[in-house]
């Protein structure tokens, strides 16, 4: 009996951890929007949305959904994923004044690529809010130094564009978006 009660104590325990750290990752939700409006407050929503989208796209993907790329000139969903994840780590070294290098990604699990992308994305929303000059958010290649405006229209709106893509192949594999999402506001219907 003694035993019993211990077993099923580490079960619940385990699936409250595990339940409790999906939904501690950024982005379940959106967070409360700032009152002001500054370039800094916006740039970092942008980031926000992106986060929640990429959160929502990602979820509970499987191994079938991860394989799954519809030709032979396509990026599977882990190669997308994979691509989000590069895509964060230069809207996030963007924001630390930090030189892109070729990327020398280690060899990452989905969740550990899920997770990270997330606390890329969270990291430069949060450097962003209190930001009163987003012009020094330069995306930097070596000597180059390319303006605020490209981390936008570049890794900020391709992110945004791949997670449409897990959403839409997730679909096909029969594993669609959990219908709770509300996109316009960022929450979770209950």
């Amino acid at each position: 009996m003694k035993n019993s009660i211990t077993v099923f104590a580490i079960i619940v325990s385990s699936f409250m951890f595990a339940q409790e750290t999906e939904e501690t990752l950024p982005y379940y939700e959106l967070p409360e929007a700032s009152e002001k409006y500054t370039a800094g407050t916006v740039a970092a929503r942008q980031v926000e949305a992106l986060g929640f989208r990429f959160y929502w796209a990602s979820e509970g993907l499987t191994e079938k959904d991860l394989g799954y790329k519809p030709n032979d000139s396509v990026r599977t969903s882990l190669e997308t994923v994979q691509h989000i994840y590069d895509l964060s780590l230069m809207i996030v070294n963007s924001t630390l004044k930090k030189s892109n290098s070729k990327n020398e990604r280690a060899e990452m699990s989905f969740s550990e690529l899920r997770k990270q992308t997330l606390l890329n994305l969270k990291q430069a929303a949060d450097i962003l809010k209190v930001s009163d000059n987003i012009s020094e958010y330069k995306i930097i290649f070596g000597t180059n130094e390319i303006p605020y405006w490209n981390t936008i229209n570049g890794p900020i709106s391709d992110a945004i564009w791949h997670c449409g893509q897990l959403a839409s192949f997730r679909r096909i594999t029969g594993n669609p978006i959990n219908p709770k999402v509300n996109h316009f506001s960022g929450t979770i219907r209950k």
